[in-house]
């Protein structure tokens, strides 16, 4: 692994940065305060390529890896107009279709996750068994040559976006015995599918969906893989999300740390610019740190990733979201205070941020699973839960 990204990432990187600068803060905090959606961004991503730059180049894709997709979320996130579904659509459901879904079943998604004309949702937690995969409920059954798949799920992120949901559901047998958990695509219109929003206090143009299904039924194409593989097929999908969602960490870190900098070089207090202060200085540099830190973890989990080594990025993408959800939280927090009561006023777009970086400490993992899985797995302490 190289400490210096190839002239192609570069390249990569200025183009994006480019494009998130086009829209820009304002752009998205005035989609998300509106109640729309970042639409325009999303298909111009995705017309450009950026959208599945880590998709096979046979099926629209861009041929790369997760390192470029992260490059992507991270530049557009420092430009302050993150695309939360990049975590999902062409990170999990993307991976998962490349790497176990039938010929037919790549021809038919993989093309429009990549162009952005077709968007896939994920859907695991529940209401009673949160991060306990173990312990999902929601079922899938044989029905001749068909499925029907009962349950809900909790916290589903872009429903209202989403052509289609790919959904972890556990195989129920004749006895009705809960066998293998099993991925499956659910198309969203599809008859006995609803789903309802969930009031949410983070300004963000993504909304959260409660599910329901209701026997819904799906064609035997409709699962992923085969049926007593799921939980492996799972993770493979998401060891991404996780270095997804440290790109989206880092990139809104980043975005923060620009703002409370800038800021600092210019306010004025008592005859010098505050930021000669060590008071304010130092914390600020700390960020810094941190969030370089953070950013060399998440590219170390995604070359591990991009090489095949699903075990080894396993704990890397872990460590990395859970550094870059702390720096993200730290920096946001920082930058409020380096304002001032300025850092709370919505002319300035930090307040918004301070939910929105809270939001990384849960979710999709929180940090105190990250934290179980460290000890246990690389400390080989005893398991705690």
């Amino acid at each position: 692994m190289s400490f210096v990204e190839t002239e192609e990432r570069r390249a990569l990187r200025a183009a994006v940065r480019e494009l998130g600068r086009k829209y820009g803060y304002a752009y998205f905090n005035e989609r998300a305060r509106s109640g729309g959606q970042t639409t325009e961004l999303w298909q111009e991503a995705g017309k450009l390529g950026y959208l599945g730059v880590n998709l096979p180049e046979q099926y629209g894709g861009g041929g790369g890896g997760m390192a470029d997709l992260s490059i992507v979320l991270e530049e557009l996130g420092a430009a302050g107009c993150p695309l939360l579904m990049m975590v999902v659509s062409p990170s999990i459901c993307g991976t998962v279709i490349t790497r176990f879904g039938t010929e037919a079943q790549k021809e038919q998604w993989l093309p429009g996750i990549a162009d952005g004309s077709t968007t896939m949702a994920f859907a695991i937690t529940e209401p009673d068994a949160g991060s306990n995969s173990h312990k999902l409920t929601t079922s899938i059954r044989r029905d001749g040559d068909e499925w029907l798949l009962s349950g809900g799920k909790y916290y589903i992120s872009g429903v209202d976006e989403a052509e289609a949901v790919l959904v972890v559901a556990r195989h129920v047998d004749a006895s009705g015995q809960r066998l293998a958990p099993s991925l499956m695509i659910v198309p969203t219109d599809a008859p006995g599918f609803t789903y309802q929003p969930i009031e949410m206090d983070i300004i963000s143009p993504e909304r959260q969906f409660t599910l329901f299904f209701d026997n819904v039924r799906l064609p035997s194409d409709a699962l992923i893989g085969s049926t007593d593989a799921g939980l492996a097929q799972l993770f493979a999908g998401l060891n991404p999300e996780r270095i997804m969602a440290a790109s989206f960490s880092t990139g809104l870190a980043r975005h923060a740390l620009e703002k409370a900098a800038a800021y600092m070089r210019t306010r004025n207090v008592w005859g010098t610019p505050i930021g000669a202060h060590q008071g304010l200085a130092h914390p600020l540099a700390q960020c810094a740190i941190q969030l370089e830190l953070a950013r060399l973890m998440t590219q170390k989990a995604a070359a591990l990733y991009d090489a095949g080594l699903d075990r080894e990025s396993g704990e890397s993408a872990n460590m990395a979201k859970y550094a870059a959800a702390e720096v993200a939280a730290t920096t946001v927090d920082q930058a409020i205070q380096s304002h001032g009561g300025n850092g709370l006023a919505s002319e300035y777009g930090l307040g918004a941020l301070l939910t929105a970086s809270r939001a990384g400490r849960i979710a999709p993992v929180s940090r105190e699973m990250i934290l179980n899985y460290v000890a246990q797995h690389t400390l080989k302490l005893p398991k705690s839960y």
